[in-house]
């Protein structure tokens, strides 16, 4: 990480709005506050609406990745421990089923 770098990131919904609900929001925005903190991470910004959180760190891409990957699995085990429903931000279609390649 360069000096000064700063890296935005967001967290979005796949479907729905669950951080609608005030609850949610503020345990999504409370943990992405934690994990930054943890890790020594400079939380410049964070901003959430009903489907989507976004966080801007004083810190490199890898950092950003790392922190938008730790409060995705925290809070869908928060959110389905706590509601009994599968997922909180959603699960993406697997590429083999629409028949995108990668090489």
């Amino acid at each position: 990480m360069s000096e000064g770098e700063v890296t935005e990131i967001t967290l979005r919904a796949l479907e729905g709005a669950p951080l609608a609900d005030s609850a949610i929001r503020d345990m999504v925005v409370a943990t992405a506050h934690a994990i930054a903190e943890r890790q020594g991470l400079e939380v410049a910004r964070i901003h959430a609406e009903d489907d989507h959180i976004t966080v801007r760190l004083r810190a490199g891409r890898v950092e950003a990745v790392g922190l938008a990957l730790e409060l995705r699995r925290l809070t869908t085990r928060w959110y389905t421990q706590k509601y009994g429903t599968e997922t909180l931000w959603g699960e993406p279609s697997s590429s083999e089923e629409e028949g995108e390649e990668w090489s």
